[in-house]
């Protein structure tokens, strides 16, 4: 039998993989970056991002590139396999991400953070700062997390519950705009056909899921997981039983909360309360 040859020397790892094809596809063009953004009007230091893999742009990014090179889909493709690719996060929430992105339902409790996946991109910046990232694995960090909103749309969008204790709502960014912006994403997500929302008052008193924050995700073989963390500790939780026992509680949490409508309500009014950014 002959050998197998290697097709392509290009990387098999698809943020690597997408960096790749879009500087392959410019120096086969024979233009400079600056060359190419003078023709696109963008700023030459974004696409040299991209092409360091620093960044991996938005979707209208690698249309607009396929559009350029006369290469419908290819990095539009490249870049859907990207942001989806689990080796972006960190290694202990790897299989987590995995098992979260073939999940037909999901369920929350969040005690003091939006849930990733509702979280956006300025919120996800200060918060992993706040936990010590820096410079361009911020970034990266960044877009993975903004990256896991995409389960949630579309019209096939999986169905997702989240209980979010007060706690959520008056913690705020030092950044005033960025924290309007995050409130405002939240009240657009709590009207949302495929999110239901709850907002857990104070007022409820001590439960049972005080100081941890709980995921459960339903797989399409019928099986439920949970992943449940605190400041110093994560788990994913698969056995069964545990499932089960964790369920029960959080589904006790569920009925202290306010309902969908006097949440949405809730943070309406919060929202009132935030200062807009300054006109002068």
């Amino acid at each position: 039998m002959p050998q197998r040859r290697t097709v392509t020397s290009r990387s098999q790892e698809p943020r690597q993989r997408f960096a790749e094809e879009v500087k392959s596809l410019r120096e086969k063009s024979g233009v400079s970056l600056r060359q190419l953004a003078e023709q696109l009007g963008w700023d030459w230091s974004t696409l040299g991002k991209l092409e360091r893999g620093q960044t991996l742009g938005s979707p209208e990014v690698a249309q607009a590139l396929d559009q350029h090179y006369g290469t419908p889909g290819l990095l539009l493709a490249l870049w859907e396999l990207a942001v989806a690719d689990p080796t972006q996060f960190k290694e202990q929430y790897r299989r987590y991400m995995l098992l979260e992105a073939e999940a037909v339902s999901l369920w929350q409790y969040s005690v003091s953070a939006p849930p990733g996946l509702l979280q956006t991109a300025g919120y996800a910046r200060e918060s992993l700062a706040a936990g010590g990232l820096r410079g361009d694995e911020l970034e990266q960090q960044v877009e993975a997390r903004t990256g896991r909103r995409k389960l949630l749309e579309g019209e096939d969008a999986s169905p997702f519950r989240v209980v979010l204790s007060e706690a959520v709502l008056r913690t705020s960014l030092k950044d005033g705009q960025a924290w309007r912006e995050q409130m405002e994403h939240l009240g657009e997500a709590s009207d949302r056909q495929n999110i239901t929302l709850h907002v857990l008052a104070f007022s409820a008193g001590p439960h049972g899921l005080m100081s941890t924050d709980t995921m459960f995700l339903r797989l399409s073989n019928g099986s439920t997981v949970a992943y449940v963390e605190n400041d110093v500790h994560g788990e994913l939780i698969e056995e069964t039983g545990r499932v089960e026992r964790l369920h029960r509680t959080y589904d006790a949490v569920r009925d202290l909360a306010l309902s969908p409508t006097e949440s949405r309500k809730f943070i309406l009014r919060m929202l009132e309360e935030v200062p807009c950014e300054s006109s002068t």
